[in-house]
């Protein structure tokens, strides 16, 4: 009787306003996981765990989106069969000298990046391929539907099946956020006045700047952007980039900015690069990145138990805005000297998060959706997306390394899928790397030139910050 009124619990969840963007005619938006593996992969255990580990992490990923009597959609649970949702594919032998399949690699997942899963099953798929690459003696790759949650929720599920490899009876950890004082907690209202009026003067300034973006202003085309619609549904390759944390704290230390900050101007700093390599009047284009954010405000992830709590600060779902970050141009002054790009990314997303304007944006879609409907809010994100040059997010891993069922993992990162930008990139550390992931339009973006060029901003960068005194 439990077990029945249980299940109807679940039928009558509704699909966050979110899930519904995500999940349109417009946009089909899926976050992938990759775990690339230490040792020779044996799957022999793949099914029972996704039945006892995988499915009991929240019911949607045992349920579909239906629409009810009322025009509602709703998530509604189904019988999964795990066999259905694995893959396992068979590659040609390898021609290459050292025996690695990176070639086949690559183009499975550019095919696996583009392609929808059934609406008449649970969003997601798990990808298992038992080929060694240079990176890994074989890879695990978790797709999953944006509607699902956002890639907090969804790296969190991950994480959940998986232990801390020198003793799993430990919780995974993370790095923790230092709070500062503020300079300005012991102020008065009176000397405030001017902080608040400024901050809401340069809110509505964005907020209008960001409507504008939305429904008008389009960045130049460049040799990161296009221009042309539909291109969410063309090839894409992911190429990848490690980056030393150490020498990150290292710079960040004698710049006085966060680890967000400087990885945020190294990318910029890395575009405008590759803009420069390929046109070179594209270093001073008008382009835009769209900076994802997790607008909980939490310090790690916390246990799926915790995140289903319905008191819970971590909510499971799609709990994100974003800020529209102009790219700093490539004048004379930040080629002689590239720190500017760490500094300006400093400056603007300091002010950016000081201002309210995601939030007032955060109304407006409530409002449309209301009005308008999931499409109409859909269609709004996508233009948004497709007006800007560049999509960045960025999500924090675990400082220990990790095991899946005894199988070392020895790199992660992750991707998204579904928005018209030509460059999206995806930013996630993992003990003591940094990982960088290029998806990038196939066939317009050369991939193995942008990564150079992001390669030789952060040594540029570091170079450049060694030379400095230390600020601290």
């Amino acid at each position: 009787m439990e077990m029945d009124k249980l299940y109807e619990e679940e039928v009558e969840v509704p699909v966050s306003p979110p899930g519904q963007y995500f999940n349109s005619s417009v946009i089909c938006s899926y976050v992938f996981g990759f775990l690339e593996v230490g040792v020779p992969i044996d799957h022999s255990q793949a099914l029972t765990l996704i039945q006892n580990v995988f499915l009991p992490i929240n019911p949607r990923f045992s349920s579909i989106m239906v629409r009810d009597e009322y025009g509602k959609m709703r998530w509604k649970r189904v019988e999964v069969k795990p066999e259905e949702h694995v893959k396992i594919p068979i590659f040609p032998d390898s021609t290459s000298s050292d025996q690695l399949y990176d070639q086949y690699f690559g183009e499975y997942v550019s095919n696996i990046l583009t392609e929808r899963t059934p609406q008449t099953k649970p969003l997601w798929e798990i990808h298992i391929i038992k080929y060694p690459t240079k990176n890994a003696l074989g890879t695990i790759i978790f797709k999953l539907h944006h509607a699902l949650g956002d890639g907090y929720s969804l790296m969190g599920a991950l994480l959940s099946c998986l232990q801390r490899a020198d003793d799993p009876s430990f919780p995974l950890s993370f790095p923790s956020k230092v709070l500062s004082n503020s300079q300005h907690a012991n102020k008065n209202l009176l000397k405030k006045l001017p902080s608040f009026i400024s901050t809401f003067f340069n809110s509505m300034s964005d907020f209008g700047w960001s409507l504008m973006k939305s429904k008008m202003i389009k960045d130049d085309k460049t040799p990161v952007r296009s221009g042309y619609e539909g291109t969410e549904s063309q090839p894409f390759t992911l190429s990848n980039i490690s980056l030393s944390l150490d020498q990150i704290k290292k710079i960040k230390s004698r710049l006085g900015v966060t680890i967000n900050d400087l990885v945020t101007g190294m990318v910029f700093y890395g575009l405008r690069l590759y803009m420069q390599e390929m046109n070179d009047k594209a270093k001073i284009s008008n382009s835009t990145a769209i900076v994802m954010l997790n607008t909980r405000n939490l310090r790690g992830y916390q246990s799926v138990e915790d995140m289903l709590k319905p008191e819970a600060k971590g909510l499971w779902g799609n709990k994100i805005s974003f800020l529209q970050v102009s790219i700093p141009k490539l004048n004379q002054v930040r080629m002689s000297n590239p720190l500017e790009f760490v500094w300006k990314a400093h400056e603007i997303i300091k002010k950016k998060r000081q201002s309210f304007s995601v939030y007032l944006i955060g109304l407006l879609l409530q409002l449309e959706m209301k009005l308008r409907g999931p499409e109409a809010v859909a269609k709004n994100i996508y233009n948004t997306l497709g007006n800007s040059s560049v999509v960045l997010s960025n999500l924090v891993g675990p400082i220990e390394h990790m095991a899946l069922e005894k199988h070392p993992i020895s790199g992660l990162y992750f991707t998204m899928t579904g928005g018209p930008e030509n460059v999206n990139i995806t930013i996630i550390s993992y003990v003591k790397v940094l990982r960088i992931t290029l998806k990038t339009l196939k066939g317009f973006i050369d991939e193995q030139k942008l990564k150079l060029c992001m390669e030789k901003a952060f040594e540029v960068i570091f170079k450049a910050s060694m030379e400095i005194h230390d600020k601290n």
